[in-house]
């Protein structure tokens, strides 16, 4: 399968503000990202997630190594161009939604395609399967504060795929659900992964990390380890994957 995206030696040192102390949040790090793949990344506070998934969504820059994204090394693009690329390429899905809380259900998963340059008749045609897609083609009239939690994830999920993106990056989608909400939530990623969708989720719950294809673990900027789920994949060299929480 191909590679979607990968990041080769890639480290991310910070400085302090008003210092000269520097601070290494990701160090050396090389991961490839297969298309269709479901990936969990996990690990302590301070441990490099947030940062790698930053540089992942083209929110960010590494201070050295590589990274690809479909064909294009992004490294070190300027900011107007990384932007152009992360719109068309990357779909966020945010714990606190971040919907517009002035527009419709209809008019949020239109938005992206507006800056797209997407006629209007055809996002709104995208957009209304969009919505069934996800379950909520009675709610378009609705606005966020009218739809529970649940609901404001599914436009959430819905408007992260409206650029047809060659990752979705979710982090911690479930955090501000409760439990039987979260778990619709990751049906419908398990949803997306079967149809070829490839998913990049961060989260803190082994039991949520356990339903994706492999995890990787973080520790002070580097990988500690990297497990498979037996559940989904089977063998490399003769044996079977590892299925470690």
């Amino acid at each position: 399968m191909p590679y979607v995206a990968s990041v080769q030696e890639l480290s991310k040192i910070y400085h302090k503000p008003g210092t000269n102390v520097e601070v290494a949040a990701l160090r050396a790090i090389s991961i490839d990202f297969v298309q269709g793949e479901y990936t969990a990344i996990m690990g302590a506070s301070g441990s490099g997630k947030s940062t790698l998934m930053n540089i992942l969504g083209c929110l960010d820059k590494p201070t050295s190594g590589r990274y690809i994204l479909g064909d294009v090394d992004v490294s070190q693009l300027e900011d107007d161009t990384l932007s152009e690329i992360r719109s068309r390429s990357i779909g966020f899905v945010f714990q606190n939604f971040n919907l517009i809380q002035q527009l419709t259900v209809l008019e949020n998963l239109e938005v992206p395609m507006f800056y797209l340059g997407i006629p209007p008749a055809q996002r709104r045609q995208r957009a209304l399967e969009l919505a069934e897609r996800v379950g909520l083609e009675e709610r378009l009239d609705h606005r966020p504060m009218q739809l529970s939690g649940g609901q404001q994830q599914r436009v959430c999920v819905a408007r992260a795929m409206a650029n047809d993106p060659l990752i979705l990056l979710a982090d911690e989608p479930t955090g501000a659900l409760d439990s039987k909400t979260g778990q619709a939530i990751l049906e419908l990623f398990d949803e997306l992964v079967a149809g070829g969708r490839t998913i990049i989720l961060v989260t803190h719950d082994a039991s949520i990390a356990h339903r994706c294809q492999r995890v990787i673990h973080l520790h002070d900027g580097r990988i500690q380890r990297e497990d498979r789920n037996a559940r989904h994949a089977v063998n490399v060299e003769g044996g079977q994957l590892s299925d470690e929480p």
